[in-house]
């Protein structure tokens, strides 16, 4: 259980009413990262609160009629994952420097110079992102951001979108094991060939091709046959 003057508040705003719990904030953010958490270790008491600060807890009536439990430790869960943490600073620094890496990761692998066919580097891209004045929000996932993201580097960085698409015939041997994979790429046509071999069609940012391949190859050993489609 985590000492009280470490705690920050947690809250949800529900049917009109507010709910508040005292949490450990590193675990409460855990578990709204979808990790399993001991509720009771997060809790700095087993209560739940309509201000914390006053130190005003809320009526089991409440509790009942909103969440239809008075099991504090279901509560507190629930009001973790569907409400608001206070996070500290020193949290928000490092969740923004996590977000940055992997917005970073996502422009290098998908955009390309359209000058020379490859992608930037990564410190080319964190520099471009810094003179174009970036704003990273750690808490919309990098994904997310991206759009805005790249309209905004597009001033500062030439930068290509350019989409390829694939055609992949893996050989009956690895064609059930490399299906899992390929469905990761949203095929936009497979087909089973009458020797159980496996046909499919993708297309996939030109920055992503040689990760691509390589993965490719890596689960058929190399004799899997790929083609560009016009």
């Amino acid at each position: 259980m985590v000492k009280l003057e470490e705690a920050v508040i947690a809250r949800l705003e529900k049917q009109g009413m507010t709910f508040e719990i005292l949490v450990d904030p590193e675990l409460a953010l855990a578990l709204k990262q979808g990790k399993q958490v001991n509720i009771r270790e997060m809790l700095a008491v087993e209560r739940v609160f309509k201000d914390a600060r006053k130190g005003e807890e809320t009526s089991t009536k409440a509790l009942e009629t909103v969440f239809h439990t008075t099991d504090v430790l279901k509560v507190a869960e629930e009001i973790v994952k569907n409400g608001q943490v206070q996070l500290t600073t020193e949290m928000r620094r490092r969740m923004r420097e996590e977000k940055l890496k992997q917005i970073v990761a996502l422009i290098s692998r998908r955009a390309v110079n359209p000058q020379t066919g490859a992608p930037h580097p990564p410190s080319r891209i964190e520099a471009a992102l810094e003179q174009a004045k970036v704003k990273i929000d750690e808490f919309k996932s990098a994904e997310e951001q991206l759009p805005a993201i790249l309209k905004a580097l597009s001033t500062v960085l030439p930068l290509s979108l350019e989409m390829k698409k694939l055609e992949i015939k893996v050989p009956p041997s690895y064609a059930s094991k490399a299906y899992g994979t390929l469905k990761q790429y949203k095929p936009i046509h497979e087909e089973w060939l009458p020797d159980g071999g496996l046909k499919v069609v993708v297309e996939i940012p030109a920055g992503l091709q040689a990760e691509f391949f390589d993965k490719l190859n890596q689960l058929t050993k190399g004799e899997v046959q790929v083609k560009t489609c016009e």
